[in-house]
C-alpha cells in the first residue's frame, strides 16, 4: 500500500508553501487508494504549541485533506533513544564537542583554502579520556551520524536521477547537546517504522534526503521513493519567505478565498498542465502527475486565487448557499431569486451582504448634476415597492415617454439612481428584489 505523510512543525500556522507539500502527498495517496499520515514534528517543546496543532488540523480539514491517522514525534522519544543506541553500537554515531564558534572558524579556514566547508571528523580521533576531559571543562557533547563516504543515488519523482557525493556533505548532527532529537534523525526513524513509501517535499531538502537514505539503510530499513518540488517565489521572482506570514491558510480563508480555488491552483502551479478550476478533490487527484512538474522556482501570485474563487462561487447551486443566505437575513421567499441575481456579480460569498443591504436598505443615489432634473422627474413616476417582474420595463417606458430620453442616456442615470453604481445585475431582475428606493424630490 502507498503510504505518504505530511510532517509539519506546530510552531506556527500553515502557509501556502506548506500546502503544496501537504497536497502533493495527499494526492499521491488518494490516487492510489493509499494512506495519508499527519505527523506532527513536535520535539521542540519550547516552540511547539497546541494552538498550532489545532490550527494545522483545522486548515487541513477545511481543505478536505483528511488524514488516516495522526502521529506525534513527542510520543516516540523512547524509540529515538533505542535507535540512537543501535547506531552507536554499529559505529555510526559519534560524540562531538566543538562549540559553534570553533565550527565557524573551521568553515572559514576551509573556504579560504578553497575547500568545501565540510566537518573534518576531528571528534572521531577522541578517546574516552579526551572526552572526559572535555566534559570536565564544561563542554556538552552532541551526536553526529557518520556517513559512508560514497555516492548516494536515487531516482527522484520530479528531478530525475540524483547523485550526491557523501564526502561533500558534513556528517549531520542528529542529537543536540541538550538531548533534543533533530528532524533528520526523528524523521528517518518514523519513515522507516511507519512504512512510508513516498515522500514529496521542497527541493531545499535534497541534501537531507541523501543523508536520510543512508540513515534509514543503517537502521535496516528501505528508503521511500522521494520527489522534490520546486520552491515558490513571489510574482516577480522574489523570495517568498518574508511574505509567508501574510499567506497563511487561515488568513486566505478569512479573506474569502474558496478552498477549491486554492487546491486547483496549487495542484497545477509549476507543472506543464494549465491551471483549471476543478469540481472536487477526486477530479484533482485524477489529473495529478508528478512527472509534469519542473525543478525551476515557481512564481506564486495570490491575486491568481480570485478569478478561480469567482468562478467557483458563481457556479454554486442554490442548495450550497441557502444557509449562508439565511444567515445574512434574506427571507426564504426572496432567497432563490436573490441568489440568481447576485451570483454573477460577486467574487466572494462575503460580497452577498453588500448586495442584500442595497436591496433591503436602498442605496445612496449617484446622480450627475446634468441628470438631476431628469432623475427627479423619473422618480416621480416610480411607484413604491414591492415590484413585479415587469417593473423596470414599465418604469423606463413611462420615463421615456415623459422625457424623450432613450438608450444609455435613459437607462444609466436610472440604474445609478437606484443602485448608486454604474454596473451590476440586470435591472429587470434586480428591481423585484428592491425593498426601498430613493425618496421622491
Amino acid at each position: 500500500m502507498t503510504v505518504t505523510r505530511f510532517a509539519p512543525s506546530p510552531t506556527g500556522y500553515l502557509h501556502i508553501g506548506n500546502l503544496r507539500t501537504a497536497l502533493f502527498n495527499y494526492l499521491i495517496a488518494r490516487k492510489t487508494g493509499g494512506q495519508f499520515v499527519l505527523r506532527l514534528d513536535d520535539t521542540d517543546r519550547a516552540r511547539s504549541k497546541e494552538e498550532y496543532v489545532d490550527g494545522i488540523k483545522a486548515d487541513l480539514d477545511w481543505l478536505g485533506l483528511h488524514w488516516d491517522r495522526v502521529e506525534r514525534q513527542s510520543e516516540r522519544l523512547d524509540r529515538y533513544t533505542e535507535m540512537a543506541d543501535t547506531l552507536r553500537a554499529a559505529g555510526r554515531f559519534y560524540e562531538c564537542f566543538e562549540t559553534p564558534t570553533e565550527l565557524d572558524l573551521k568553515r572559514k579556514k576551509q573556504l579560504n583554502m578553497g575547500k568545501p566547508p565540510v566537518y573534518d571528523r576531528a571528534a572521531l580521533a577522541l578517546d574516552d579520556a579526551a572526552r572526559e576531559r572535555l566534559r570536565a571543562e564544561g563542554r556538552e557533547g552532541y551526536w553526529r551520524f557518520r556517513l559512508d563516504q560514497e555516492r548516494i543515488e536515487w531516482t527522484d519523482g520530479i528531478l530525475g536521477p540524483v547523485s550526491i557525493d557523501a564526502a561533500s556533505v558534513s556528517d549531520p548532527v542528529l542529537i543536540r547537546a541538550d538531548g533534543q532529537v533533530l528532524y533528520t534523525f526523528a524523521s528517518s526513524v518514523d519513515d522507516m517504522d511507519m512504512g512510508i513509501t513516498h515522500i514529496v517535499r521542497g527541493n531545499d531538502h535534497v541534501t537531507n534526503t541523501a543523508t536520510q537514505i543512508q540513515i534509514i539503510r543503517a537502521m535496516g530499513g528501505t528508503p521511500p521513493d522521494f520527489a522534490h518540488h520546486s520552491l515558490l517565489t513571489g510574482p516577480q521572482g522574489e523570495a517568498l519567505s518574508k511574505r509567508l506570514g501574510t499567506l497563511s491558510l487561515r488568513d486566505l480563508r478569512a479573506q474569502g478565498v474558496e478552498r477549491m480555488a486554492l487546491l486547483s491552483l496549487m495542484a497545477r502551479l509549476g507543472s506543464s498542465q494549465p491551471v483549471e478550476l476543478a469540481a472536487d478533490l477526486d477530479e484533482i487527484a485524477a489529473g495529478f502527475d508528478l512527472a509534469q512538474f519542473g525543478a525551476a522556482p515557481t512564481k506564486f501570485d495570490a491575486e491568481d486565487l480570485w478569478p478561480l474563487t469567482r468562478a467557483h462561487v458563481q457556479a454554486l447551486p442554490y442548495a450550497a448557499v441557502g444557509d449562508r443566505l439565511a444567515e445574512i437575513g434574506i427571507p426564504d421567499d426572496l432567497a432563490p431569486a436573490f441568489w440568481d441575481v447576485a451570483r454573477q456579480n460577486i467574487t466572494r460569498l462575503d460580497d452577498l451582504g453588500d448586495w442584500w443591504r442595497l436591496c433591503r436598505d436602498g442605496a445612496d443615489p449617484a446622480i450627475a448634476p446634468e441628470d438631476a432634473e431628469f432623475v427627479a422627474q423619473a422618480l416621480a413616476l416610480l411607484p413604491p415597492p414591492p415590484y413585479g417582474p415587469t417593473a423596470w420595463a414599465d418604469w423606463t417606458a413611462a420615463v421615456k415617454e415623459a422625457t424623450g430620453r432613450k438608450g444609455r442616456a435613459l437607462f444609466m442615470p436610472l440604474r445609478k439612481a437606484l443602485t448608486g453604481r454604474d454596473d451590476g445585475p440586470d435591472m429587470a431582475a434586480l428591481m423585484p428584489l428592491l425593498q426601498r428606493v430613493p425618496a421622491k424630490a
